[in-house]
């Protein structure tokens, strides 16, 4: 009969075991469950083992997910014979000698630990050949001070049979094959990624699967990420002291459910770290929902002493000498590149040349009469250019454009009061100076449909508009300059105690805002002020609205975490509705506003405010040309 003492473990019976040194052979089994998670991480050491070795070509082989085989084959610089049984040793290596090395580390690989970690786990066989070598040599983990005479080209190929085949238990936590296999492909597609000017080719199971031949990052990220990545993305580049950014940021209208298009690298290396995908994903707070992620590929270079790349053996984590200097610069680095899509980004040219002089009297009331009625209905600002809560700033020689005939023009500079030719559409520039074209109708009272140089363009005035408001109510909040509209009548509404509260505790923060509403009773609030650019919208409402989000986020909290949400709220309340009718001016309004405005491919809340159809597209639709 087995006793309690029996089924103790050793570590606890009466008798423990002596302190004893462990065999490098059970050392190396430990650090491979750091190393060698399971086959991708294999993947990961050898091609960055490859690419320090100066490889600029690649081939990866994998059979059954890489459990059964992973052969990666390069062109680098190989290993002399005499270095090889060095090579499979642990905390061997060339890349650093120092612990002045360690700290300014150059290469992606430098802990001397990989190969060693592999071959505890694994069958491995090395096979290197030098330039001025005669032939290659070959070694074997399993005897690892027998170097062999072998053959193959200059470069190295290591060969890993059988993973975790001593390891039993460590494969049963192994997904399936396909599984494995998909992990692999996606470490092999972020090297890939970081280093367009090697050649990549990746084989499962006999049959090829990719091949990337040496590129440009913009075609290299356009093969790998897909052509709607290549099709909706931006270009961004930034330097400030010793930090570079480049790469490529996709647009809001392009994000996914899933967080799986985001590729970033620190000095070639490709990393998951926390504050730089915090600052990447703030960039995008304003232009995107809040479960969509944005697609992208950037790279972040800097003095490797600035950065620390031996935080964990994976080698995946990172972590800066100055965190705080690195966020702000990535982050303003995307905003920048976001503020580009506007109209404007796209193509617009340079102005037509300017009409006569004469004319611009003419112009200038005909440009007050057909602004200053969208100024009437969407609440103009004092001081705004026309009157109107758009803010057009149009010069009175751009209207010029819109006159392309000898008589219109003969009429402009006798200062006739010729009217504007709404009822066709209009004649487009020599050289496009709105992008967005001209109005042609209203569609369903929710779309404005537009002509310019390349067909036709689909607005949707809903989201335009509330993009245009949004962008307004955050520049006059930097800027301290939200203007105030009193109120002629208070709107008084019944409240309910936390309301009242809210309002009471909070008026510093909403008198910021623009906003003045003051407690008449334990139940009664009164709006006695908003802000200007808000005037048109239902002030009990707004109100409302306005009090739950600095109460939901916060009372002075509101103006820092979650101003992005707070004057989302504001700028939907008064944007222009669907069903209500504009008028062909006013709808050019809206276009030229668009265009003046950063960000407005999309709304704040990520949905595009409006797209183009080419001629070509509607050419075919009709089948004209076949």
């Amino acid at each position: 009969m087995q006793s309690a003492h029996d089924s103790l473990p050793a570590t606890e019976s009466a008798s423990p075991r002596p302190i004893r040194q462990l065999s490098d052979q059970l050392i190396s089994q430990i650090a491979a469950g750091e190393v060698v998670e399971r086959p991708s991480a294999v993947v990961k050491e050898l091609l960055e083992n490859a690419l320090d070795a100066g490889a600029t070509q690649i081939t990866v082989k994998l059979e059954q997910g890489g459990v059964k085989r992973i052969c990666i084959t390069d062109n680098g610089r190989g290993i002399p014979p005499d270095q090889m049984p060095l090579a499979l040793a642990r905390h061997a290596t060339s890349k650093i000698a120092s612990l002045a090395e360690l700290e300014n580390v150059g290469t992606l690989g430098f802990r001397g630990e990989a190969l060693a970690s592999i071959a505890s786990v694994a069958q491995l066989t090395l096979t290197s050949r030098t330039a001025d070598a005669a032939h290659a040599w070959e070694i074997s983990g399993s005897h690892a001070s027998t170097v062999a005479p072998s053959s193959g080209a200059p470069g190295t190929t290591i060969d890993v049979l059988d993973l975790y085949f001593n390891t039993p238990a460590r494969r049963k936590f192994l997904k399936t094959e396909q599984t494995e296999f998909g992990h692999c492909a996606e470490v092999v597609r972020r090297v890939a990624l970081s280093r367009p000017d090697v050649s990549f080719s990746l084989s499962h199971n006999g049959k090829t699967v990719d091949h990337w031949t040496v590129n440009d990052i913009a075609k290299r990220s356009a093969q790998i990420l897909g052509n709607e990545f290549s099709g909706a993305r931006l270009p961004i580049e930034a330097a400030a002291g010793p930090l570079k950014l480049n790469g490529f940021i996709g647009l809001p209208t392009a994000s996914k459910a899933r967080a799986d298009g985001q590729y970033f690298y620190v000095n070639g290396r490709f990393v998951r770290d926390k504050l730089l995908m915090h600052a990447v994903r703030a960039a995008y707070e304003d232009v995107l929902h809040g479960d969509r992620y944005p697609s992208y590929v950037i790279s972040l270079e800097l003095d490797p002493a600035l950065v620390d790349v031996n935080v964990h053996p994976s080698k995946i984590e990172v972590r800066f000498r100055d965190s705080r200097a690195v966020h702000q610069f990535v982050f303003h680095a995307v905003t920048r590149t976001l503020a580009q899509t506007s109209a404007t980004a796209h193509g617009a040219a340079p102005s037509p040349t300017p009409a006569s002089s004469s004319a611009l009297p003419w112009l200038r009331e005909q440009q007050q009469t057909s602004f200053g009625t969208l100024g009437a209905q969407f609440g103009a600002q004092p001081g705004t250019p026309f009157g109107n809560s758009f803010g057009i700033a149009q010069t009175t020689e751009n209207y010029g454009a819109l006159f392309a005939d000898g008589a219109a023009n003969a009429s402009i500079a006798s200062g006739l009061a010729a009217p504007l030719p709404t009822a066709s559409a209009p004649a487009m520039p020599q050289d496009e100076e709105f992008p967005l074209g001209f109005a042609l109708a209203q569609l369903h009272g929710v779309f404005v449909l537009a002509q310019n140089r390349k067909g036709l363009a689909l607005v949707d005035m809903h989201a335009a508009h509330e993009r245009i408001l949004y962008e307004q109510l955050k520049n006059a909040l930097d800027t301290d300059a939200v203007q105030v509209q009193p109120l002629l009548i208070p709107v008084t509404f019944h409240a309910d105690g936390v309301e009242v509260g809210t309002a009471d505790e909070n008026r510093d923060v909403l008198q910021s805002l623009g906003f003045d509403i003051a407690v008449m009773s334990p139940t009664t609030l009164a709006v006695r002020a908003i802000p200007a650019l808000l005037k048109n919208a239902d002030a009990q409402s707004l109100a409302r609205d306005v009090l739950r989000d600095v109460r939901e986020f916060g009372g002075s909290r509101v103006l820092v975490e979650r101003r992005n949400e707070l004057l989302g709220t504001l700028a939907c309340h008064t944007a222009v509705r669907a069903n209500r009718t504009l008028t062909v001016p006013e709808m050019n309004a809206l276009l030229r506003q668009m265009e003046a405005t950063e960000r407005a491919d999309q709304c704040n809340h990520g949905r595009p405010t409006w797209v183009q159809l080419a001629l070509s597209d509607l050419d075919k639709l009709f089948l004209r040309g076949q």
